[in-house]
Order: structure tokens, then sequence, then C-alpha cells
């Protein structure tokens, strides 16, 4: 997810007025911000309710799918997994985040976090809870919208992340009727990825950016997607019938590792093909949703 400035400036703007205080009140607010980091909150997790800091300030990320969310909402991340830290996009609000794993307890431990982010399959769940307050988010068990929310409560700034929530939607549903009076109402489009040497194709809520192509812009998928992807999100596929799978167009993640499949006879009369209906995109930029997928599909279908 993009993220917001607006939080960057307000920062500016207190730091300006500080400074032009004089020395007692300088104290007193540094007095004010010692109390408030730590005061605490309850958040209700799936596991029960939680007692985590009001004001995260060292935030470690294991559930990468969580990250994007945390910078979004302009929270600190001393720590996030190798998908995160992976994605070309995060780099700017990560390049001093440490690569850690949920096995790597003694280096999280010297990252003095005050809040950690993981998911049920995470390892030592107990462990990392002993270093801070540990909350799991199950992938996939709310949409990735009400997910963001979720994260907002965590980090006490609900209200900033439903705000962003609904400016998202508006702005994924007028892209979607833009698109569709360009290329059609009907045109169907097909989310296919090459990940080490495996071709996959996806339904409508397993990330690269499908929730906001099928669910918010409401464009078309193929029949034979519905039926074999969305009861499991995605669905592997053979190059033999990969053209069962194609759309009138298709976004093409891909990891560049091999892609050979793409001089084959087979891939090359799809339709979308010969049409120059494909956007490929960078797998390692493309595993979630937000901003940056949203962008991608207003410019790969329109041309800005």
């Amino acid at each position: 997810m993009k993220k917001i400035i607006f939080p960057i400036i307000l920062i500016l703007v207190l730091f300006i007025s500080a400074c032009s205080s004089n020395s007692s009140t300088t104290s007193s607010n540094e007095e004010k911000d010692t109390t408030e980091s730590n005061e605490t909150i309850v958040f209700e997790s799936e596991n029960g309710p939680i007692e985590v800091p009001a004001n995260p300030q060292r935030v470690v990320v294991l559930s990468s799918f969580n990250a994007g969310s945390v910078m979004a909402l302009d929270v600190n991340i001393v720590g996030v997994d190798t998908w995160a830290k992976m994605n070309p996009n995060y780099e700017p609000y990560l390049k001093n985040a440490e690569e850690v794993t949920d096995e790597s307890l003694e280096k999280i431990l010297e990252l003095e976090p005050d809040l950690i982010i993981a998911a049920p399959s995470n390892k030592n769940l107990d462990k990392l809870g002993d270093i801070a307050p540990t909350v799991t988010f199950t992938y996939g068990a709310v949409d990735y919208l009400t997910q963001h929310i979720e994260i907002g409560k965590l980090l006490n700034k609900e209200k900033e992340a439903t705000e962003w929530v609904e400016d998202f939607k508006k702005r994924a549903h007028e892209a979607g009727e833009e698109v569709k009076a360009h290329i059609g109402e009907d045109v169907t489009v097909s989310v296919i990825e090459n990940f080490n040497k495996q071709l996959y194709v996806f339904g409508d809520n397993w990330g690269r950016g499908t929730e906001i192509l099928y669910q918010e812009m409401k464009l078309a998928m193929p029949e034979k997607v519905q039926e074999m992807a969305l009861k499991d999100g995605y669905y592997a596929l053979s190059l033999e019938v990969l053209p069962e799978y194609a759309g009138d167009y298709i976004i093409l993640s891909s990891d560049g590792v091999d892609i050979s499949f793409q001089e084959t006879e087979t891939y090359k009369n799809i339709p979308a093909v010969k049409n120059d209906h494909v956007f490929t995109a960078n797998a390692s930029q493309f595993y979630f949703n937000g901003d940056f997928q949203l962008e991608f599909f207003k410019n790969s279908f329109l041309g800005n």
C-alpha cells in the first residue's frame, strides 16, 4: 500500500512548534510523550483480548501480508520477513528494518520491539510473546480491506485505516468503470503467475491484485478460472491447458526465472498474446493488494 504523506507533514509541523517553545514546555512535552508511550489498549485478536501499546514505536512484522498496512499507517517497522524485505515497493520504507524470521529470536530481541505481528503458522509464538505482545492474523480470514482496518485497530489508528479504505474503494470503483468503458463490459481478464517454473491462475481472493481487479473494479473472470480457482484461490496449470484459462486480457505476474513457456507456439497462439493484451508485472512487487496494483491496472488498461 502506498504510504500516506499527511502524518509526516503533521509530525514536521509539531516539531517546528516544539522548537519555538521554551525549555519548560519542551520538558512537559517529553514527559507527556513518555507517558503516552507507556499507555496500552486491549486489542480483540483472533485468539482473544491482548494488551498492546497504544502508540507502538518499534514493530516487527513476520506476516508479510500485513507489512503494507503498517507502513501505510506510518508506524515504524524495525524487523520484517524475507517476502516484505525483498519487495522493491517497500524498500524506501524498510531500508533500516532488519530481515528476520520466526526462528531468529535473539536478533528480534536485540531490536527491542514493543509489538510483534505474526501469522498463526509462525513458529515460536510463545517465545515471541515473551519478547513483546504478539498478535497473529490469519491470511484470508477476512478480506484485505477489513484486514487493513483490523491492523488500524491494533495500532490504535482505526480512523486513519477506515478513511484509507473508503478512499481506496472509491478510487478502485472509478478505475473499474473507466477501464470497462475503454475495453468493454464483458471482456475477461486472467491473472496468471509463473513462479519457480510453475504456472498458476488466480481467483478473486489470493493477492496479486485479484481482489482489486475482480471485487472492486468488477472486471470479468473467464468461466474456466471461476470453475477451478475460486474455491482455493489459485490453481496450478500445465502449459498445454493454459489457453483454456486465458482471458481476453492477461495480467502476468512473473518471477523472471524461467520464461521459456513464452517462446512456445501454445503461448504465442493465445488470442490475448496475439493482440498484445498481456501486461507483465514483477512478481516480487505484485503479491498483495494496494495502490501499486491499482495503478498498474489503470496504467496497463488505459495506457496512462
